[in-house]
């Protein structure tokens, strides 16, 4: 068959910068995932291979386009979901993903869901009491929790917002670290801290933290308490027991949310203990009300590597 050839041309070189990726691994993606030779010289963007094929590639790079025109990173995971979508005719429904801002940063940056199943995840969260969302590190399931809550808290939709996880895995153990409560689960909240940091600014969390606006603690303390009009977050789900997930589910207030996130091939707990996040799915499925969410290797949106070692992973755990 006859090979041809098509040449975008791209805006800017911010553009072309977000495109090609890093050592352009979204180049060396497209053209491993449709055959098409795709090769960027300055803001020329051009396509070798097949009609159909440089068609198709095409159809992808333009569905992206209101990412890279404003010269916005793109990774694989956004590669992939505009593949699916155009592979499964549901390309409009991935115009109105691309247009749907969730929020803004401190710095004005655009945060939208990247993935069909992110926004599935971040629908379910506006509409249940309580979510689950299982994947593995990458897919945003804690940062677009802390996204949707730090909104709701700002807006007066709920009253503080808690953060909580196991503070250290397998047993939160902090007795033989130094200094008060505080300066000993830092360390092990980091995450969330960082989520915030997003939003809000550094220099106004203590304030937010001392008038109970915002609470950062393990899940010990959260024992024997009634969580009313609050956005909960558990994360690292994954590490707590049986009897400390249903307790925390068990706290949930009126007019309260709780999203649960974990991963559960990243447990560590001894392997004699069942992870409260495995059991709690399975008791908990099919309870009205409740929401649970898978996010795959699909929807990293890390570093192209994350992506691939998630994979790898995930495939060594289905052989073995």
């Amino acid at each position: 068959m006859t090979e041809t050839s098509h040449v975008i041309q791209l805006p800017s070189i911010q553009s072309a910068i977000a495109i090609a990726g890093e050592r352009e691994e979204n180049l060396k993606f497209l053209s491993k995932r449709t055959g098409v030779t795709v090769v960027l010289r300055g803001q020329d963007l051009t396509f070798y291979g097949q009609a159909k094929a440089i068609e198709r590639c095409k159809q992808v790079v333009r569905s992206l386009k209101p990412y890279w025109k404003e010269g916005k990173a793109l990774t694989q995971a956004d590669f992939l979901t505009a593949f699916h979508a155009l592979d499964t005719g549901r390309t409009d429904e991935y115009q109105d993903l691309q247009q749907h801002i969730l929020a803004r940063t401190r710095r004005g940056e655009q945060i939208r869901a990247k993935t069909f199943r992110q926004r599935q995840y971040i629908q379910a969260i506006q509409r249940h009491d309580i979510t689950f969302c299982i994947g593995p590190a990458g897919t945003g399931k804690t940062f677009l929790a802390a996204v949707l809550a730090v909104q709701a808290l700002l807006n007066d939709e709920y009253e503080r917002l808690i953060l909580t996880r196991p503070a250290v895995e397998a047993g939160e153990k902090l007795g033989f670290l130094p200094g008060d409560l505080q300066q000993k689960v830092n360390p092990f909240l980091r995450p969330l801290y960082d989520a915030l940091y997003q939003f809000i600014d550094p220099e106004k969390i203590p304030d937010l933290m001392e008038r109970g606006k915002i609470e950062i603690a393990p899940i010990a303390y959260m024992r024997g308490r009634t969580l009313d009009r609050a956005f909960i977050i558990v994360d690292e789900a994954q590490n707590t027991t049986p009897a400390q997930l249903k307790m925390l589910l068990t706290r949930l207030g009126f007019h309260s949310r709780m999203v649960v996130t974990g991963d559960i091939t990243q447990t560590d707990l001894p392997s004699e203990r069942d992870s409260g996040l495995v059991v709690a799915r399975k008791i908990l499925k099919s309870v009205d009300g409740i929401a649970f969410c898978q996010l795959t290797a699909a929807d990293v949106v890390r570093h192209p590597l994350v992506q691939k070692i998630v994979a790898a992973y995930e495939k060594y755990g289905q052989s073995s």
